[in-house]
């Protein structure tokens, strides 16, 4: 779910920008899981960039707030959605812990780091969603500490269909500011795609198991 096209745009233009995110249909990079992508995604990038770490930043807090209303505590995603989750809840003035993707082997053990109460309400940040895996674990160690997820938000999204089943079996409602339909069309018009890329980046999209095969 997107809140605000303009802005969902605006978002994607930025990312295109700073190069947080890089397109390379003809040349693709291959992901952990041997998947062969076309597009890169760091959205750490944005981070070293005053000017567009606000635009997110308060974009986030806008998104957060008008889905999900405002909650007692934020949670970032480790380790993508820490500093961001950080700056929302600095926006907010919240409170802030994380979730590790597996609790501490030393020490006190934990997976969710930072002061929390069982019953208060959370809402969980996250740089990026692929298929929704990495933030549905964290959304599991809340919500079995006690807490209440009210909904994930993210900067963005693949729009894979997996993601979209996952995040509807786990029952945790999700928005992003952008996702990969409007960096599709921020890049064509803005001349860093041409039309035949476009169609190519579309196929990745619908199968990426399958394409360029």
């Amino acid at each position: 779910m997107i809140l605000n096209e303009d802005k969902a745009l605006k978002v994607a233009e930025f990312l295109l920008q700073i190069k947080a995110i890089k397109l390379k249909p003809n040349d693709p990079f291959t992901w952990a899981s041997g998947i062969k992508s076309p597009i890169y995604c760091d959205n750490r990038v944005t981070l070293s960039y005053p000017q567009i770490r606000t635009f997110i930043r308060q974009a986030y807090a806008e998104s957060l707030v008008e889905h999900y209303g405002k909650p007692d505590v934020i949670a970032g995603v480790a380790t993508g959605g820490i500093a961001q989750g950080a700056l929302v809840a600095q926006e907010l003035g919240l409170p802030f812990i994380y979730v590790r993707s597996t609790a501490k082997e030393h020490g006190m053990g934990n997976q969710i780091e930072g002061y929390y109460e069982a019953g208060q309400k959370v809402v969980v940040i996250e740089d990026l969603i692929s298929t929704g895996g990495s933030s549905l674990k964290a959304v599991d160690a809340l919500r079995n500490a006690g807490l209440e997820v009210k909904g994930l938000v993210a900067i963005f999204s693949y729009g894979f269909d997996l993601a979209h089943t996952n995040f509807t079996n786990a029952e945790c409602p999700y928005c992003t500011l952008t996702n990969y339909d409007f960096m599709l069309q921020k890049a064509l018009d803005s001349n860093l795609i041409s039309e035949e890329d476009l169609t190519s980046l579309r196929q990745w999209k619908s199968n990426p198991n399958e394409w360029k095969k």
